[in-house]
């Protein structure tokens, strides 16, 4: 009975391991595919020949001749362009990884211009800080869906804090958005005690599980697996779900549910409504 216990422990744990090196693997990929769709397109804005030629569309242009890929729209695009002006710490271990893949590629270019300058000690004009979170753990410890929410802070200390506090907390993407609206950096400044409020943080704060890294819209877009918004409902939307017509009755009069997790874009960016409704008086 023992020999069995142990057989059935050791194909579980291979399974564990395995499967957290594919998710590991996947999540990699996909950040470095990004990085490089956003070196190639600052590549072609400084040096292309026939940039003049598309100016202000170029993304648009790519996007559209793009179309059958999935997650290559234009906002995406924008997106990677400034992924890459935001990590160049990442230069030498993307390009040490997929550079024997284009050393014979005419498309494999010249060292990324931001590294010039980065390469001598000196801080690229696109950043504020030359402090940086190593590469590889940022390529091994947070998932593209971590890295989205990071892109929207302008500020390098303070996208810093939220990197370092995501890795050492293992946050789930939804954990690093609720503590970026909490302002977490702002009160950790504020506060007289910044190592209590960390303490208390990472107390109320329940680690990411090994599938939540690839159950992401972005992981399913680049396996090219069936469209699919991989949202995970929370808490309180599931108790809405289950009392609806109490729900929509205290919301007043005229109020129709109309959807879930709608995806909306707002400017640039995408957002998903928990609970969408439709007000029949006030047609809106």
């Amino acid at each position: 009975m023992e020999n069995f216990k142990g057989l059935v422990s050791t194909i579980e744990q291979l399974h564990d391991n395995l499967q957290q090196s594919a998710v590991n693997a996947v999540n990699r990929l996909l950040t470095m595919r990004n990085w490089l769709i956003g070196y190639y397109i600052v590549e072609f804005e400084q040096k292309g020949k026939d940039r003049a030629e598309y100016g202000k569309s170029l993304l648009k242009s790519i996007a559209g001749r793009l179309s059958k890929i999935k997650g290559l729209d234009e906002r995406s695009l924008r997106r990677f362009r400034q992924f890459y002006l935001f990590y160049p710490q990442l230069a030498d271990v993307i390009w040490g990884t997929v550079g024997p893949i284009f050393d014979q590629a005419e498309i494999r270019g010249t060292l990324p211009p931001i590294l010039h300058d980065f390469k001598k000690g000196s801080t690229p004009s696109q950043l504020k800080s030359d402090l940086f979170v190593p590469a590889d753990k940022i390529l091994t410890k947070l998932s593209y869906s971590h890295i989205e929410q990071l892109l929207g802070i302008e500020d390098s200390l303070k996208r810093m804090f939220y990197e370092i506090e995501c890795i050492k907390g293992t946050w789930s993407v939804r954990e690093l958005k609720r503590q970026i609206a909490s302002m977490y950096f702002e009160r950790s400044g504020l506060s007289e005690k910044p190592e209590k409020l960390v303490q208390i943080v990472r107390q109320k704060t329940n680690p990411q599980q090994n599938l939540d890294i690839i159950k992401n819209i972005y992981a399913f877009e680049f396996l090219d697996l069936p469209v699919k918004e991989v949202v995970e409902e929370s808490d309180l939307e599931k108790a809405l779900l289950d009392n609806l017509q109490q729900f929509i009755i205290e919301l007043g009069y005229g109020f129709c549910f109309e959807a879930r997790q709608k995806r909306i874009l707002i400017g640039e960016k995408y957002y998903f409504t928990d609970l969408l409704f439709y007000h029949r008086i006030l047609k809106c």
